[in-house]
């Protein structure tokens, strides 16, 4: 089961897993993203992970899975004192509300030796976009949510898991570029120039790179891994 499955990591998630013979469930409010996936091995859900009534629907559908993967999530471009309440409570359902009540309702679900893998972000841990402060905050809460189940979870064993993408190519980033250099009164190519100098690397990744990693944590793999907050950020986070 694969949340935020219709672009960006979320997608490539899919298409990775489809690609090693593994039957998806391919979630996203995004109808006409869905219908694009090269997964045959999948099957698509529309749903919004926001709603408890559709988070219902996606537990019901899950019954017996191997894997959950929270990809689910949006972001807010503002200068940090002008957010609203209305934008907390929209990004944290989203982002955190969601991941905390599907690992809820389909974490006792999974089959013993599963695996679920939260999306976090570099953000959970640098303050230096402000210009996304609420978005920063709900994948700060994700870790906490990842650890708590991770406890929760062991003893059937089900391994629970984050990942803290750094700069990914995605729409989600392409967003990022335009909005922030937008809100700081520069050029999209300057903040991309420099916010590249900021990863050792010196590059962002590609989804399917950041698909592989997931792939890993879901994988036997890792089978003595729970509880992690895993950076994929090209050196950009280090702790």
């Amino acid at each position: 089961m694969v949340t935020g499955a219709a672009s960006g990591i979320g997608k490539a998630v899919v298409e990775r897993l489809a690609r090693d013979g593994v039957e998806v469930i391919a979630v996203d409010i995004a109808e006409d993203g869905l219908r694009k996936l090269d997964a045959p091995h999948s099957r698509t859900m529309v749903a919004n992970v926001a709603e408890p009534d559709d988070r219902a629907r996606i537990a019901a559908a899950a019954d017996g899975a191997d894997y959950l993967v929270n990809a689910a999530g949006i972001i807010r471009f503002k200068p940090i004192f002008e957010f609203t309440l209305q934008d907390w409570r929209d990004i944290f359902a989203v982002n955190a509300e969601s991941t905390f009540f599907l690992c809820q309702a389909i974490g006792p679900k999974l089959r013993p030796g599963g695996a679920i893998v939260n999306l976090s972000s570099s953000s959970a841990k640098l303050a230096s976009t402000i210009e996304v402060a609420i978005y920063a905050a709900s994948k700060t809460t994700i870790l906490s949510i990842t650890r708590s189940f991770a406890y929760a979870l062991a003893s059937r064993p089900i391994r629970v898991n984050a990942i803290c993408p750094g700069i990914v190519d995605t729409p989600m980033q392409d967003r990022v570029l335009d909005e922030v250099a937008h809100l700081r009164g520069t050029t999209r190519e300057a903040l991309n120039e420099t916010r590249n100098r900021s990863v050792p690397l010196g590059r962002p990744s590609s989804a399917e790179e950041c698909a592989g990693a997931i792939r890993f944590l879901l994988s036997e793999e890792s089978s003595y891994m729970t509880g992690q907050a895993v950076n994929f950020t090209g050196g950009l986070v280090m702790w």
